[in-house]
């Protein structure tokens, strides 16, 4: 059995390590050239083959609700960052494209954004960010309910 303790007090290391590092990194982000949101949403559809992702891979990879999303991606659409249209293979889906702009947009924030996570993430070691990102990983996946 995990001492509650020593579980709480991780916790709160983590919560507020994240916090820290949020805010730190946050500042690679103006919202009116692209929001953090916004660059989750290009994060994964860049990712994707052809610059296309199903929307609801999009949701599942943004820490904000569905409606939340449909509406972010509405104005990312407005803006010329994406398109959208339905998905030919499920009838209720939408598919989201980086367009030329949006994908461009992306690799230029991407990458000072990258730069910034690196220097903040130097203060460990290679061996112990690998560590760190086991742990987070553990974490992450959802346990069997009793």
């Amino acid at each position: 059995m995990t001492d509650r303790r020593l579980a709480i007090d991780a916790w709160e290391s983590l919560f507020r390590a994240q916090h820290e590092v949020f805010g730190d990194i946050n500042e690679d982000f103006d919202d009116d050239t692209l929001s953090q949101a916004e660059y989750d949403v290009l994060l994964t559809v860049t990712r994707a083959d052809d610059l296309t992702a199903r929307l609801r891979d999009v949701t599942a990879n943004m820490l904000i609700s569905q409606p939340s999303v449909s509406r972010l991606v509405d104005r990312m659409v407005a803006r010329g960052l994406l398109t959208k249209c339905a998905d030919p293979e499920d009838g209720r889906g939408s598919l989201v494209r980086a367009t030329e702009a949006g994908a461009s947009l992306f690799r230029r924030i991407a990458s000072a954004h990258g730069k910034a996570i690196a220097e903040r993430m130097s203060l460990l070691t290679d061996d112990e960010l690998a560590q760190l990102r086991e742990l987070t990983s553990k974490l992450r996946k959802k346990q069997p309910s009793c």
